[in-house]
C-alpha cells in the first residue's frame, strides 16, 4: 500500500523489516492481508506477554466498552481504576511483601522513567543519575539521558547532562570481580557529588539481552541504600512475568526504591505505565507531575483481568521457566552447530549473538521470509532477540525455534553435525 510510503514519516522501522500489511492476530500468530500467517516472537517488543487478543481479556474489555464504561478520566477516581489497584495490591504486591504507592505517569514506559528521575532528584535534592552501558530506558530527553546507545542519544540534538555511565555486569567476571568492579564504578560515578539515583534493568533487553547476576544486583542495592541513592529498576520490558516471576528483580531478593512498569502491564497492548515508589518517597505535591493520558481506563480493565487470569496462581511462572529451558537448549544447540557464542537470557527473553556485522539482521530477514518475526538487539544490532508470548503453545515454540535454526544455518553456512 503506497499510503505508508507517501504519508508516514521516514522514522518508521518495524515496517521496514516486516513489510507485510497485517490484519488480524490471535495468541502467538499474526495474519497479513494476503492470508499468510506468521509466528510472532517479537510480541510487541514485550507489550504482548499474553499474546494477541487473549480471549478472557477481550471479553472483559468489550463488556466494559459496550456498558459505556469511563474511557478517559485523567486521574479521577473510577471503578475501573479502583478494581485495578485492588488487584495489583492483593495479587502482586502484598504476596511479595512489597509496599509501593502507584503513580500513573502517562501512557508509555518512557513516562514512567521520566517520573522516576524527577522524583529521585526531588527526594534527594541531588542532580546526577547513574546508568549502565548498553542500557535502554526511553526516547524522551530525561529517559534518553540514561540510555547508552550513542545513535539514540545523538537524536536528541542537545546535550544530555547530569548523568554518569557505568559498566554493566560482565559475564566473563567471577562474582568477586563483578561486585568489586561495580563498587569501584559507583564510587567513581559519585566522585563529583552523591548520586540522586541509579537506574538499571536486571536483564538488558534492547542492549542485547544481558542478564545481571543476583550478587551484582544485591551489591548495587546495598550501595545505593548506604549512600542515600534511590535504586530505580526499569522493569518495562522484563517485568510482568517475562523472566518468570512477575518482577524480574524478585530472584535477586532486592527491593528497589522505584520500579517502572509499562508494556505488558495492561495485558492487551493498550497503553498503561506505572511508577511504583516506596511510601516514604511519595513527596509529590498535587498536580506537580501530571498529564492528560495518565490513566487509560480500558487498560485498567484488561490489566485487572490479566492479573486475575494469569497471576492468581503459579502456573504461568512455572510454565515460563519450563519453556525458557527449552529455548535455552535449542539455542545452545544452534550456537554449537554454527560456531556462535552461547545464547543468554532468562525466562522467555533470549538473545543469540552473531559476531559478523549484519549477520543478526540477515537471520531476522530469513526468519521473516519463513514466517517468523524476531528482531535484533544490541548497540550494533548484533543479537537476535526472542520474546515469544508467555502463552505460546508447545507446538508454536518448537516450530519457531526450528525456523530460527534454519535461518541461522542459511546465514552461517552449511549445517554441522548435531550436538
Amino acid at each position: 500500500m503506497s499510503v505508508f510510503a507517501t504519508m508516514e514519516s521516514e522514522v518508521r522501522s518495524c515496517s521496514r523489516a516486516w513489510p507485510a500489511v497485517f490484519t488480524t492476530a490471535r495468541g502467538a500468530e499474526l495474519r497479513d492481508a494476503d492470508g499468510r500467517t506468521y509466528l510472532d516472537f517479537f510480541a510487541g517488543a514485550g507489550a504482548l506477554n499474553y499474546g494477541h487478543n487473549p480471549p478472557e481479556l477481550k471479553s472483559a474489555l468489550l463488556e466494559y466498552l459496550t456498558g459505556d464504561g469511563i474511557t478517559h478520566g485523567l486521574d479521577m477516581h473510577t471503578a475501573a481504576k479502583g478494581a485495578f489497584l485492588e488487584r495489583l495490591r492483593d495479587v502482586v504486591l502484598t504476596p511479595r511483601g512489597l509496599d509501593y504507592r502507584v503513580q500513573l505517569p502517562g501512557p508509555g514506559g518512557t513516562n514512567a522513567v521520566e517520573a522516576a528521575l524527577k522524583l529521585a532528584r526531588k527526594v534527594t535534592g541531588r542532580r546526577d543519575v547513574g546508568y549502565f552501558e548498553r542500557g535502554f530506558h526511553g526516547m524522551t530527553l530525561g529517559a534518553l539521558a540514561v540510555t547508552a546507545s550513542p545513535a539514540k542519544r545523538a537524536g536528541a540534538g542537545v546535550p544530555l547532562p547530569h548523568t554518569v555511565r557505568m559498566p554493566f555486569d560482565d559475564p566473563a567476571d567471577d562474582d568477586e570481580r563483578a561486585v568489586t568492579g561495580l563498587v569501584r564504578a559507583l564510587e567513581s560515578a559519585a566522585a563529583d557529588g552523591p548520586l540522586a539515583a541509579v537506574v538499571a534493568e536486571t536483564v538488558q533487553g534492547e542492549g542485547g539481552v544481558n542478564p545481571a547476576r543476583p550478587a551484582w544486583l544485591r551489591t548495587l542495592s546495598a550501595w545505593a541504600r548506604t549512600h542515600g541513592t534511590l535504586l530505580v529498576v526499569d522493569d518495562i520490558q522484563m517485568g510482568c512475568g517475562r523472566t518468570g516471576r512477575f518482577f524480574s528483580f524478585e530472584a535477586s531478593g532486592i527491593v528497589p526504591d522505584v520500579v517502572c512498569l509499562s508494556k505488558s502491564v495492561s495485558g492487551y497492548g493498550t497503553p498503561l505505565a506505572l511508577t511504583l515508589l516506596r511510601p516514604e518517597h511519595d513527596v509529590w505535591r498535587p498536580g506537580e507531575h501530571n498529564g492528560t493520558f495518565r490513566g487509560y481506563n480500558p487498560a485498567f480493565v484488561t490489566a485487572t483481568r490479566a492479573l486475575e487470569v494469569f497471576w492468581s496462581d503459579g502456573a504461568l511462572q512455572a510454565r515460563t521457566a519450563l519453556l525458557g529451558e527449552r529455548v535455552r537448549r535449542s539455542l545452545t544447540g544452534t550456537a554449537r552447530r554454527h560456531g556462535l557464542a552461547a545464547p543468554r537470557g532468562r525466562g522467555l527473553a533470549w538473545g543469540l549473538p552473531l559476531e559478523r556485522p549484519g549477520a543478526a539482521q540477515e537471520v531476522c530477514d530469513a526468519a521473516y521470509r519463513a514466517g517468523l518475526l524476531v528482531e535484533t538487539a544490541g548497540l550494533a544490532g548484533e543479537v537476535v532477540k526472542l520474546l515469544p508470548p508467555l502463552t505460546v503453545t508447545d507446538g508454536q515454540l518448537e516450530r519457531g525455534l526450528a525456523v530460527l535454526d534454519e535461518a541461522v544455518a542459511a546465514v552461517a553456512g552449511v549445517r554441522g553435525p548435531t550436538v
